[in-house]
């Protein structure tokens, strides 16, 4: 088995700022427990292909509603890996818990973006069977996946990644 990549915590600075700027209810003392209770990803058995990643805090998800988690976890990986992220297969089966982006993509080179390469992840409550999800503070609710990739022989990309969604395109 190849290692290929190391999970951390962003700053502190970092976290709160992701959290108070959709979440400005949650108090700065609650911000603070829940950083210095942030799980970084990791497997739960020796065949799991997927690193979970752990709610930093307790969200409810009603049918047809959005939420975007900043993780407080960012990802140093090896070039040509990608950390590809995806719900929970439990979670996406029982309540259609979908990401907006349908997959994330966590590129090599995002590590070092000015937001340090916090991870956010983005999902929707898809359900057509009106069922409300919740998730508990240290629930498991995403899971990740390190691929390796090719580029094609006539690849010359030299640009160079400052930031998250868009940064390299504009989009």
């Amino acid at each position: 088995m190849k290692r290929v990549a190391q999970f951390y915590k962003v700053s502190f600075q970092n976290f709160a700022e992701a959290v108070k700027g959709d979440f400005p209810e949650i108090p700065d003392t609650d911000i603070q427990e829940m950083y210095e209770k942030i799980m970084l990803p990791r497997r739960a058995t020796r065949g799991s292909a997927g690193y979970d990643f752990y709610a930093p805090f307790p969200f409810v998800l009603a049918p047809g509603q959005t939420v975007k988690i900043p993780t407080g976890i960012r990802v140093r990986i090896d070039q040509d890996w990608v950390l590809k992220l995806y719900p929970r297969s439990g979670l996406g089966f029982k309540y259609r818990l979908q990401m907006n982006n349908t997959v994330g993509i966590i590129d090599s080179d995002y590590y070092d973006s000015d937001n340090e390469g916090h991870i956010f992840i983005k999902m929707t409550n898809d359900t057509n069977e009106g069922r409300t999800v919740e998730i508990a503070q240290g629930m498991a609710f995403a899971q990740g996946i390190f691929l390796e990739y090719g580029i094609t022989v006539d690849d010359h990309a030299e640009g160079v990644r400052n930031g998250g969604l868009g940064s390299t395109t504009g989009v």
